[in-house]
């Protein structure tokens, strides 16, 4: 089975690889023998506190003795994430996995939502996402072989009152991950998403300052198992997911919630 999730001689892009799950995602792979293209936007780290966080990242993945490099790029603007596929090819020799990753988030009670939010949510969140299978799906298809894997949530089957636009998008996001897989799975080219609960990560890491009410937000968002995962806890899933270990799953949507997405029982 060791062949199976290996992942020598491929080469992997990751958005948003600088932080949290996708760091987790990057060092997972470069653990299994990929080069890794680890995209970040400056000022997202920056207005972290983590300006280093993508250099730091970088120097990880190459103590696993693969290759790596560093995309920085905004992908709100129209046309960045086309850019930021060319620019992993050019410095990896090509691009044979994609993660998107990258993903801005909104909390705000759905009658306060303005246009502009609405519109820097839309741009980054879907605009981007098909730039980047835009870019990336040809040449995988020309190869013969290829692994999409998008980030997408439990807000998908489990909205929050305040994540309105940022559950649509996400939905919308899947509802094109299986458009495309069943257009690409006949050409080896598998397409999947993987939907992520409650984590413990920098987006919300404000949250974790009060730790009573971490706790709280633990046991009601985090059920049956009643704590937040943590962003390695992704890992798995993903090296099923991007590896030849997925040679015959396509438009799947696994779910990484500790069973947060499951009914209540009453």
């Amino acid at each position: 089975m060791t062949n199976w999730f290996s992942m020598h001689g491929r080469r992997a892009l990751v958005t948003g690889a600088s932080l949290s799950i996708g760091r987790s995602l990057a060092l997972g792979f470069a653990d299994h023998g990929a080069d890794v293209a680890v995209h970040y936007c400056a000022a997202a780290d920056e207005a972290f506190g983590q300006p280093d966080a993508a250099q730091e990242t970088l120097a990880a993945v190459i103590t696993r003795g693969v290759r790596g490099c560093l995309v920085e790029c905004d992908l709100a603007p129209a046309g960045a994430a086309r850019q930021v596929v060319g620019e992993a090819t050019t410095k990896l020799g090509g691009v044979d996995i994609l993660v998107v990753c990258a993903s801005v988030q909104s909390r705000t009670p759905f009658f306060d939502i303005t246009c502009d939010e609405m519109q820097r949510q839309f741009d980054i969140n879907f605009r981007a996402t098909v730039e980047l299978l835009q870019a990336a799906l040809p040449p995988m298809k020309a190869r013969g072989w290829g692994r999409v894997l998008t980030i997408g949530s439990i807000n998908q089957v489990r909205p929050e009152p305040e994540l309105a636009i940022y559950a649509a998008l996400k939905c919308a996001q899947y509802n094109l991950c299986i458009n495309l897989a069943r257009q690409y799975a006949p050409f080896n080219v598998m397409i999947n998403n993987l939907s992520p609960g409650l984590v413990a990560t920098e987006r919300n890491r404000w949250r974790r300052q009060d730790a009573d009410a971490w706790r709280d937000i633990q046991a009601r968002s985090a059920a049956p198992m009643g704590r937040a995962g943590q962003p390695d806890e992704m890992v798995g899933a993903a090296l099923l997911l991007c590896s030849n270990a997925a040679s015959y799953i396509a438009g799947t949507d696994v779910m990484i919630t500790g069973g947060g997405h499951l009914p209540a029982v009453s």
